[in-house]
């Protein structure tokens, strides 16, 4: 079965899911209804080939219509309208090219200044949009101000041997977190491939991530670490590594995300892409293992399910769904992984549900996480419709179906 037809597969489970959680609560569809007519009563009548990306976006559309009220220039924002392009790529709806331009241009001035110092790599992420849309219109703003980011990686704090600095600020210097990978490389890489600096980004993407794997790497199953501070002074630091204690879910799938994304645009003899591929298979090695074998999602601990208080999230399911399926098809790894990329997308759809409104309600998305114990990580608040999680499953959703990646889209 295809991964276009799975989908059409799972919309329909998702769609009789929704109708037994309305059933239980009392949604009226009548009280001698047949399955398939009850469904017809809730759901739409294409519900076997419903486009979800389609229909998270337009939720979004209806709960905050007004771009300029979007948010800050943040990451979780910038992952979702990232999500977004993608789709507006395959399905040329003008409205959702027109919903970025409007965020992006509440955020920047007429000379490509944008309303917040570059001090954090947190900061980066959604300037990937200021590349997308100078391709797109030519506007000259959106290249000022992606060449004030880029510039800005010339003098970026960094560790001894190279690493980006979480963020250069006291309680973030000297700091390594998996999440910054994702944060400040791609941008990079479509930077350096919109404006003929693909040299210097493609020996740096490599550079960032052979460097946070030496101080991340762990002896178990190729799982990661989530921080490394190169002074050990953090609370949270080892005092003989130096790195976190735990194996922490999304921070794993943002690292996970980079490399498939940075193998898609470098070239095939880039020093160090070889490494990458390895690191990618051990990697997946581990997340299959510690997939939760009954719902096929991921834990916020990843390595310890037993845990009292351990809990399946959400966006780290869609990431590792997505890194393995592009693992998969661009031929990493074995293909034998693809019954665990499988049950990781059923169980991202299991997350998805569609009330009474017709508006679409992701769950179990953790919110933004720094660096902690475990009991920080666990009490870490569940949210529905965070941006994370939405961000998450627009790339997952769309990779699944069309082959694209955030970094290499379909014409």
């Amino acid at each position: 079965m295809s991964n276009a037809e799975d989908s059409r597969r799972q919309s329909s489970l998702v769609a009789r899911r929704q109708f037994m959680k309305w059933a239980a609560a009392g949604v009226a569809v009548g009280a001698n209804a047949s399955l398939p007519a009850a469904l017809a009563a809730v759901a739409s009548p294409a519900a076997a080939h419903t486009d979800w990306s389609q229909r998270v976006i337009e939720t979004n559309l209806k709960l905050i219509p007004d771009p300029r009220q979007f948010g800050g220039w943040n990451y979780p924002q910038g992952l979702f309208l990232i999500g977004q392009y993608m789709v507006y790529r395959r399905t040329k709806d003008k409205k959702l090219l027109a919903y970025i331009v409007a965020w992006v241009d509440s955020h920047i001035d007429a000379s490509g200044n944008v309303d917040l110092a570059i001090e954090s790599l947190d900061n980066v992420l959604a300037a990937h949009l200021l590349v997308l849309l100078y391709e797109e219109t030519h506007d000259q703003r959106y290249r000022l101000a992606a060449d004030k980011f880029r510039r800005r990686f010339d003098t970026y704090p960094r560790t001894k041997d190279g690493g980006f600095w979480h963020g250069n600020r006291e309680e973030r210097a000297t700091q390594l977190w998996l999440d910054g990978n994702y944060m400040a490389v791609p941008f990079l890489l479509r930077y350096g491939r919109a404006f003929g600096d693909a040299q210097y980004a493609n020996s740096e993407a490599v550079r960032q991530l052979l460097v946070y794997h030496r101080h991340l790497k762990s002896t178990h199953m190729g799982l990661l670490y989530h921080a490394w501070d190169e002074s050990g002074k953090a609370d949270w630091a080892d005092p003989v590594t130096h790195h976190s204690a735990y194996f922490w879910c999304r921070a794993t799938g943002w690292y996970g995300m980079t490399i498939v994304d940075t193998l898609d645009v470098i070239p095939r003899d880039q020093p160090g892409r070889t490494e990458l591929i390895a690191i990618l298979r051990d990697l997946v090695v581990g997340l299959a293992h510690c997939q939760d074998a009954s719902t096929g999602l991921w834990y916020q601990i990843l390595d310890k399910p037993e845990l009292n208080g351990n809990w399946l999230e959400t966006s780290s399911s869609s990431m590792f769904t997505y890194i393995i399926n592009i693992a998969i098809k661009r031929g990493y790894i074995s293909s034998k992984y693809q019954e665990v990329a499988r049950k990781g997308y059923q169980g991202v759809l299991s997350r998805l549900t569609v009330g009474p409104d017709g508006l679409t309600q992701l769950a179990g998305i953790c919110i933004g996480t720094n660096v902690g114990d475990l009991a920080w990580y666990l009490a870490r608040p569940r949210e529905t419709n965070d941006f994370h999680g939405l961000g998450a499953f627009l790339l997952m959703n769309e990779e699944w179906n069309t082959s694209a990646s955030s970094l290499k889209f379909n014409s």
